[in-house]
């Protein structure tokens, strides 16, 4: 079995902290006062996912940072990766919220998309 670890609930505001051990398919948790809490915490022990939000370099003096994130969780793993990706990108006007800047970024799934507008 490998290491336990304690993991602060957030699906409700009750904030069980779930201790959760063992591996993929033989997972032993302990804590969670719900089934929810209890999906929750084995989830993240065996891949955390987070939504993934930065800024992206634009060519505009008056903004030249423009807020972008994901739109759906990714692996905490990737996120380095997904950062790099973004550091490539220098947008121009116009851009819109909720533009896709960047589709299925590194085969996750999800898209990397403008979350303030640039005109």
């Amino acid at each position: 079995m490998e290491t336990a670890k304690q993991i602060i609930c957030t699906v409700c505001p009750t904030g069980c902290i779930v201790e959760v051990s063992g591996t993929p398919g033989a997972l032993v948790s302990a804590g969670h006062t719900c089934r929810r809490g209890k999906a929750y915490a084995e989830s993240e022990y065996v891949l955390p996912v987070r939504i993934l939000t930065s800024c992206a370099a634009t060519d505009s003096h008056a903004e030249p940072r423009l807020p972008v994130r994901t739109t759906a969780p990714i692996p905490k793993a990737l996120h380095a990766a997904c950062m790099a990706e973004i550091k490539k990108l220098t947008l121009s006007a116009p851009v819109c919220r909720h533009d896709v800047l960047i589709a299925n970024v590194l085969d996750t799934g999800a898209d990397i998309v403008a979350t303030g507008s640039l005109m």
